[in-house]
C-alpha cells in the first residue's frame, strides 16, 4: 500500500540509539504507548508483520510522529522499499534478505539485522550491517525453551558481526549495565518483555493513586 500523504523523514542519525524496542504482536501493551516509555532517543523496531498493510502504515505513521516529538529512530522490518517509500530512518533486515542491504543504503537507509550464530554473523558483516541484535543473551518469554548464549559467545558473536551490537534476550537495564562493564566493547540492548513490564507498574501505580483514600 503507498500511503497517500507520506510523512517527511527526516535524515537518519550516524550512529544507531543505544536502547531500543522491538514491538511484538503478542505483547498486551500497545506500541506506541510502550515507545513513548522509552528515552529520549531511543530507537524501535517495528515487526508487527501479521498486521495487513494498510494497518501496519498507520501504526508506523503514529510512530514516526512519536519520533519527531522524542528523537526516536525508528526502523521498519522487512524491504527496503517499503521502509523507504514509507518514510521509516531504516530497515531490519532478516538474514535471507541480506542480499538487499545495498539497496537499503542508496536509498539513505539503516540496516540492521539479527544475529543468532557465527553463520549469520558473518552474513551480517559482508552486508555491512550498521547494528546486529544479537539473541537471546538470556531466556527469553519470546523463545521459551531455547539455548541462551551467555556472556562470552554473546561477545564472541557481536565481534565477529562488526558493527553496532544490541543485546536482546531477556534483557533489563541492569543486565545491560553488566555487559557493558564486562565488554571491551561498545554494546547497547533492546529489549520486549522489559517495556510492557515497565508499562504495567505504571498502570498499577496510576490505579493506586487513583483510589479515594
Amino acid at each position: 500500500m503507498r500511503p497517500r500523504h507520506p510523512l517527511p523523514r527526516k535524515l537518519p542519525p550516524t550512529r544507531l540509539p543505544n536502547i531500543w524496542l522491538f514491538s511484538d504482536t503478542r505483547t498486551q501493551a500497545d506500541v506506541i504507548a510502550l515507545a513513548a516509555l522509552l528515552p529520549p532517543g531511543s530507537g524501535v523496531v517495528l515487526r508487527h508483520d501479521s498486521l495487513a498493510s494498510g494497518a501496519r502504515w498507520r501504526l508506523l505513521r503514529r510512530l514516526m510522529r512519536l519520533a519527531r516529538a522524542r528523537g526516536l529512530t525508528i526502523l521498519l522490518a522487512g524491504a527496503p522499499a517499503t521502509a523507504a517509500r514509507w518514510h521509516a530512518h531504516g530497515v531490519h533486515l532478516r538474514q535471507h534478505d541480506a542480499c538487499r542491504a545495498a539497496e537499503a543504503r542508496r536509498t539513505g537507509l539503516l540496516v540492521t539485522m539479527p544475529v543468532h550464530d557465527a553463520q549469520e554473523a558473518r552474513r551480517a558483516r559482508r552486508a555491512r550491517a550498521d547494528g546486529v541484535f544479537v539473541s537471546p543473551l538470556h531466556p527469553t518469554r519470546s523463545h521459551p525453551g531455547a539455548a541462551s548464549l551467555g556472556r562470552a559467545a554473546w561477545l564472541r558473536l557481536a565481534r565477529l558481526a562488526g558493527g553496532q551490537a544490541f543485546a536482546l534476550g531477556g534483557m533489563t537495564p541492569a543486565r545491560a549495565r553488566a555487559l557493558q562493564r564486562a565488554s571491551e566493547i561498545s554494546v547497547g540492548w533492546a529489549a520486549i518483555d522489559a517495556w510492557e513490564e515497565k508499562a504495567s507498574k505504571r498502570r498499577a501505580r496510576q490505579k493506586r493513586n487513583a483510589v479515594p483514600t
